[in-house]
């Protein structure tokens, strides 16, 4: 880890994420909130979540990012949070009692700026915000993954976008938060 920050597993040593750590973005994903999952839900639990780690991981290859996905273990009886590689997708389950929300926060407030959160939890958002995260919403995000699912079926290149060169003047520049969305989405 770098200096001045905090490893949000602290009983994990500093060489279990190196791979993320090389990729330029990285991306934290609430996975049930992504799924639409709730508690109550009828689908398939495992299915959804094998589903969304198979779409990932092909977004991944596609965009070389890299991509951790948490998941609430509130109910699961773990004692402590469990971390594993699925297709080249972190996957992080909360240990018992605590909600993925809190993994989420303790990751935006361990690394801020480097991160990219995916959710529509609000407070989340804002909380990731206020230490410098990205923070896009699950529609967003599920724009640009089945974009890039569709780009890998139909074996699609992506051409970059040609960016409007007027000139604008400093009323008609966007905020700085507007500015650092904008190009984190040209690199996904």
């Amino acid at each position: 880890m770098g200096e001045g920050e905090r490893n949000p597993f602290p009983d994990e040593s500093p060489c279990d994420s190196d791979i993320i750590r090389i990729m330029s973005i990285h991306l934290i994903i609430d996975g049930y909130n992504f799924t639409g999952r709730s508690e109550g839900s009828f689908r398939d639990i495992e299915a959804d979540r094998d589903s969304l780690i198979e779409k990932l991981s092909i977004y991944k290859k596609l965009r070389r990012v890299a991509i951790t996905v948490v998941f609430d273990g509130t109910h699961s009886g773990r004692l402590t949070r469990s971390r594993d590689m699925k297709a080249g997708v972190e996957v992080i389950f909360s240990k018992s009692g605590e909600e993925a929300d809190s993994v989420l926060k303790s990751m935006a407030k361990a690394k801020g700026g480097s991160l990219t959160i995916v959710t529509s939890d609000r407070e989340v958002a804002s909380y990731a915000v206020s230490f410098g995260s990205v923070v896009l919403s699950s529609d967003e995000f599920r724009e640009l993954l089945d974009y890039a699912l569709y780009e890998d079926f139909k074996g699609v290149i992506s051409e970059e976008e040609e960016e409007d060169h007027k000139k604008k003047g400093p009323s008609k520049r966007p905020p700085k938060a507007e500015r650092k969305k904008k190009n984190r989405l040209k690199k996904l």
